[in-house]
Parts: structure tokens; C-alpha cells; sequence
């Protein structure tokens, strides 16, 4: 049997791709209407799904705030001490300052 040629291989990849695309819309349509008949079989609304989402997502706060513990004071700019240091503090220790320079 002959090794497929790049312009054979690159048609069958698109081949490929369009029965994925295919069937993972085959299947999401299969889903949505498994879940209007359980919907319907339990005379389940919106409403009542958004209920039940809406108590999960206030129990954790996501993307919260956190205060900042240590500021600029030549360009206001803050850091709250999480995740990596901004470039102007690194600049800063680098020259001989103290994260006790910057405290809020």
C-alpha cells in the first residue's frame, strides 16, 4: 500500500474535522432535547434551574478584591501582594528598597 501523499493527508484532516464538528453537533442536539424531556417529565423551568445555579454561586465569591498592601507613591500604583510583583516594585528592590518601603 502507498504512503499517502501531504495533499492526500491534509484532505483527509479536513474530512477529519468535519465529521467531528458533525457529530458534536449531532450530540449537543441530542443533549438539549434529553433535557427538555426531563425538563418536561418533571415540569421543570428556567426559572427553577436558575434557582438552584444562583445559590451554588453566591456560597463562593469569585474574582474578589483584595486590599492593597503595598503602594507606589511616586505613580499611586498598588500591588496587594499576591501573585507576581509588578515591574515597578522589582525595579525597586533591585535598587536597594524594602517591600517595608512601600506598606500601606
Amino acid at each position: 500500500m502507498a504512503t499517502p501523499s501531504l495533499n492526500e493527508l491534509i484532505a483527509q484532516k479536513a474530512a477529519l474535522e468535519r465529521e467531528i464538528e458533525s457529530r458534536r453537533s449531532q450530540e449537543r442536539e441530542d443533549a438539549i432535547a434529553k433535557v427538555r424531556s426531563i425538563m418536561s417529565e418533571y415540569g421543570l423551568t428556567l426559572a427553577d434551574l436558575g434557582q438552584r445555579s444562583a445559590r451554588v454561586g453566591t456560597a463562593v465569591a469569585k474574582g474578589s478584591k483584595v486590599a492593597a498592601k503595598y503602594r507606589n507613591t511616586a505613580t499611586g500604583e498598588t500591588w496587594s501582594g499576591r501573585g507576581l510583583q509588578p515591574k515597578w516594585l522589582k525595579a525597586a528592590l533591585a535598587s536597594g528598597k524594602t517591600l517595608g518601603d512601600f506598606a500601606v
